[in-house]
């Protein structure tokens, strides 16, 4: 067959199929145009069908009406019809009354900017996939270092899909360093070494690796924990006070306590901003913690990373610059869609265990002719150009733009919790003048009515009905609203969570909110 039969035979096997045009390319603008022109109207028809922050629906009947939707969309109906779908039957952030956790609405111009990496699809991975995405990454992470308050020139990151990956990153290049060091091993290549019949590692060190990270910590220190082979009861949990924060004497004791069983305190991991009460460790305790001991610091600031882009706050995270990594995400106090986390070393040298060579991706003599390569920051081969959201949002509105957004939602959580506190029947967490919200989130609970048998009894009920009244207010589309449980053991910690994170949220509505809780939970008792 000749090239201009095969030609042909190719033409002939697209011009049938519906929906083959690409977003790229000298055409791509004006096929997206219409399509684009579409979603719009149907996101609008689905989020006016919903008629509030989640469909009245139980889970089933969602389901079934997913389902039923899904088998039907066919051809050129299909992306109207299931983007309605999608967007009547997602929680939308931004609804006021949508408020359980930290899930942003993002910003319009984010999102617009996101539209444009869909449709050119570079990958981080080459810069040959990459090259103008590649230096912007590289020129935002030099501003995200500086924000954080490491030297740019010294400081190396990378963008992740958020606070786990990141996380992950921070512990893996602490077990790097820190084991590697105590047992003369390149652990990245020669692996952890085992524990031997008596416990202890088998090595010159003899010392079993443990990260102390507070009580209160993301489970994802946990989860990392055990990919890289340490296994989760590697993480020793350090007490937290009323507000959940890491107490330093705590942390000084567990410290004390590994060097006496003769362990190696690989990683303290601590918190800037706690998913249930923005809780922020002692920073810089923790770091001359970690100096004094031989450990890495690593800060998850995936939540209160935000607080550095408002003067007011930024104060909170004193000593985050004296952290060895550091997770922040900009999919939650940025206004991100997702992903949007970001990675940082205060120190670039530290990042060697990462380090990798593709012959295909970044040959060497290519780096040497100029091409730079982000291939070996990244736990990631294929990556999205998520910086490229990020850069254009901080160009548009610039810290000062997005330090506003973050004082307006500490100002609105603020509100709530005194609104919380000026209801009978509703019980806010925290000791009496303590439960002013660090950032953007608190916690509360309902307190049924009458006194039962005991006080346990009255702590059980208490549990179900904050329960069952955050599952009615899902059930009948009123509210999205939190839950989690305060460290510990036994009844009564039930607690329910605003996370407030849209900057346009008025008192007023936070206060709707909590009388739709007030209700919810009378309707409980009664049922």
């Amino acid at each position: 067959m000749t090239t201009e039969a095969l030609g042909a035979a190719v033409e002939e096997l697209l011009r049938p199929v519906i929906g083959t045009a690409l977003s790229g390319g000298a055409g791509g603008a004006a096929a997206l145009e219409p399509l684009v022109r579409e979603v719009l109207g149907a996101l609008a028809e689905g989020a006016a069908r919903r008629g509030g922050p989640v469909a009245a629906a139980s889970p089933a009947d969602l389901a079934g009406g997913v389902a039923d939707t899904f088998g039907a969309a066919r051809g050129t109906e299909a992306l109207g019809r299931l983007t309605e779908l999608l967007a009547h039957g997602s929680a939308d952030p931004a609804d006021p009354a949508c408020a359980a956790h930290l899930h942003c609405p993002p910003l319009a111009v984010a999102v617009a900017a996101d539209l444009a990496v869909s449709a050119l699809n570079p990958s981080q991975d080459s810069w040959d996939q990459a090259p103008a995405a590649t230096v912007l990454e590289t020129l935002l992470l030099e501003e995200m270092a500086d924000l954080v308050g490491y030297d740019p020139a010294e400081a190396a990151g990378v963008l992740t899909s958020g606070g786990t990956e990141s996380n992950l990153m921070g512990l893996m290049l602490a077990r790097d360093r820190v084991l590697g060091a105590a047992t003369g091993r390149q652990i990245e290549l020669t692996g952890v070494p085992r524990a031997g019949a008596g416990g202890s590692l088998g090595s010159a060190a003899g010392a079993r690796p443990r990260i102390l990270a507070s009580a209160a910590a993301h489970f994802s220190v946990q989860r990392a924990a055990a990919l890289l082979g340490l296994g989760e009861d590697a993480v020793i949990p350090v007490a937290v006070d009323s507000q959940l924060r890491m107490k330093t004497g705590a942390l000084t004791a567990a410290l004390e306590r590994c060097v006496e069983r003769g362990q190696l305190p690989v990683a303290i991991v601590a918190t800037a901003g706690t998913t249930d009460t923005g809780a922020i460790d002692p920073l810089r305790e923790c770091a001359e913690l970690a100096a004094r001991y031989g450990a890495w610091l690593h800060v998850d600031a995936a939540y209160g990373g935000g607080a550095l882009l408002s003067d007011r706050l930024a104060p909170l995270l004193d000593g985050i610059e004296l952290a060895d990594s550091v997770s922040l995400d900009w999919h939650k106090l940025g206004w991100q869609p997702a992903a949007a986390g970001i990675f940082l070393v205060r120190k670039s040298e530290t990042y060697a265990s990462l380090a990798r060579r593709a012959v295909y991706l970044n040959p060497a003599d290519d780096e040497e002719a100029g091409y730079p390569s982000l291939l070996g920051l990244s736990l990631r081969t294929t990556r999205r150009a998520d910086a490229f959201k990020i850069a254009v949002t901080l160009r548009t509105l610039g810290r000062e733009g997005l330090g506003r957004l973050v004082d307006a939602c500490h100002e609105l959580a603020v509100a709530g919790a005194r609104a919380v506190a000026a209801r009978p029947r509703l019980e806010l967490h925290g000791e009496a003048g303590a439960g002013e919200p660090v950032l953007t989130a608190f916690l509360f609970r309902y307190v049924p009515g009458g006194a039962g048998a005991s006080a346990d009894a009255d702590a059980v009920r208490a549990d179900e009905v904050n329960a069952a009244l955050r599952r009615r207010l899902l059930r009948e589309g009123g509210a999205v609203v939190g839950r989690t449980e305060l460290p510990g053991e036994g009844p009564g910690r039930v607690r329910l969570k605003l996370t407030l994170l849209n900057p346009h949220t008025t008192v007023r509505e936070v206060e709707r909110l909590l009388d739709a809780v007030v209700a919810a939970g009378t309707a409980e008792e009664g049922a």
